[in-house]
């Protein structure tokens, strides 16, 4: 199981590579890599078990972030909408939820946007404040697990998400996306969420 301590922090070299490509049919130690990295954004977003193991909340996850440099991610992206404090289910609803083998982003959108609160990082344990300017709509292309590959939109916050975690594989953070003159220089010409 996945726990804070085996999640590297900024300063970490292995952040700051282009990750490997990943080869298909999966080895037993990549398909493990996988359901860890699922498994620990379900437990992160379980509030009894977020407390119980002192897990950060987190919606997605990188192999770099686990110092494995390699192109996998884990997005779980759960329903707003859902309140786990009212509904007493064993896993929360969500809008999205995969595991992304050789993302790459293919097509992206002239509008931008950025989260209005900011981003936030497992590999970062200070607040770094600041619009981090992203695409507000993205095409992607990855694998499965399976090696099934797919083409999906996303918008909005699903696709800051996916673009966070894409950075990953690329060495890239996302505090390397803030103005550092001026961190809120774009808020008003962007799509705040």
């Amino acid at each position: 199981m996945i726990k804070m301590e085996d999640i590297i922090r900024e300063g970490h070299p292995t952040l700051r590579k282009t990750a490997e490509e990943v080869t298909f049919p999966l080895s037993d130690e990549n398909k493990q890599l996988t359901a860890d990295m699922m498994e620990f954004l379900k437990n992160s977003q379980n509030p009894k078990l977020a407390e119980k193991y002192d897990l950060r909340g987190g919606v997605g996850l990188a192999a770099p972030q686990l110092d494995v440099s390699k192109k996998i991610i884990a997005v779980r992206i759960p329903n707003p909408k859902y309140n786990p404090e009212e509904e007493d289910t064993a896993e929360s609803p969500t809008l999205f939820s995969d595991i992304l083998i050789n993302p790459k982003i293919i097509s992206h959108s002239v509008q931008l946007a950025g989260l209005e609160d900011g981003e936030g990082c497992l590999s970062v344990d200070r607040v770094v404040e600041g619009v981090v300017v992203r695409n507000l709509r993205i095409t992607i292309s990855y694998y499965t697990v399976d090696g099934t590959r797919q083409k999906k939109k996303f918008k909005g916050y699903e696709a800051i998400v996916i673009q966070h975690e894409i950075d990953h594989l690329n060495g890239i953070m996302f505090f390397d996306r803030i103005d550092e003159q001026d961190p809120f220089a774009l808020q008003k010409e962007i799509t705040l969420l």
